[in-house]
């Protein structure tokens, strides 16, 4: 079926639209091949509150952004390859239901479907187009996956040192290897990971000390069914350094 759309009226319509209400400030999003699945508003747990974006799944990449004017106009927006994706379901907790993290080398979040059923689809579609994807390329899933960032609002003290409390002045950072929140002398060193940055980003003072000596896999990002958790308030997302509005999530 997808490639029966490929290159019909319909599907560059459709793609034409969407790159429309990015306007100019968006990535071009028409190349032959690409099919558009579906779209739809998932809630993504940003850095202050959960917050409604607007998802499009294509057969290749995975776009999001922010809602100015539904259905007319988008913002800020994000595109992932597919090609890098996982997902895991997330036990739902509270409030906080149908839920699953997409996890790539670059970032890694959660999102939340309106019902059992949209997050079934949704999660059923991403594993196909992906699955398709490495089929036709011949790689491998990846195994690297940046860490799922622990809330804010989970963390009063450091989690490293386990004194440090936050406030307006000690503000919260997050380890960019095992998504920890952690304090400014706790996470004084730089650590280049090449999969999130081309520059040295912040770490703990224990990754640091654990990726210096080579024993990766010890702090390895461990969330999935344990990260639900940590889902009962509302959450950030990827910076300590920027805005919740997804500059960089």
């Amino acid at each position: 079926m997808v490639d029966r759309l490929a290159n019909s009226e319909a599907n560059t319509r459709r793609i034409s639209i969407v790159e429309n209400c990015f306007g100019a400030a968006g990535q071009p999003l028409t190349i032959p091949g690409r099919v558009l699945i579906g779209e739809g508003v998932l809630t993504k747990l940003c850095r202050k509150k959960p917050k409604a974006r607007q998802f499009f799944l294509f057969n290749d990449i995975l776009v999001y952004g922010n809602i100015v004017i539904q259905k007319k106009k988008y913002n800020k927006q994000h595109i992932i390859p597919l090609e890098n994706v996982t997902i895991d379901s997330i036990k739902d907790e509270g409030d906080l239901r149908n839920g699953w993290l997409i996890k790539t080398p670059t970032k890694s979040f959660a999102v939340y479907a309106a019902t059992a059923t949209e997050k079934s689809e949704w999660m059923n579609h991403i594993n196909k187009c992906v699955t398709d994807l490495l089929s036709k390329s011949g790689k491998t899933p990846s195994n690297e996956h940046a860490a799922v960032w622990v809330p804010d609002s989970e963390a009063t003290v450091c989690m490293r040192c386990q004194k440090a409390k936050f406030t307006p002045v000690n503000r919260r950072h997050h380890c960019r290897k095992c998504g920890f929140v952690v304090c400014g002398p706790c996470s004084e060193k730089r650590f280049l990971l090449p999969s999130q940055s081309s520059k040295p980003v912040r770490i703990c003072d224990f990754c640091y000390d654990l990726l210096s000596t080579g024993d990766i896999a010890t702090c390895q990002p461990a969330r999935s069914d344990s990260y639900s958790q940590s889902l009962k308030s509302p959450l950030n997302d990827m910076s300590d350094d920027d805005d919740d509005d997804d500059s960089s999530d």
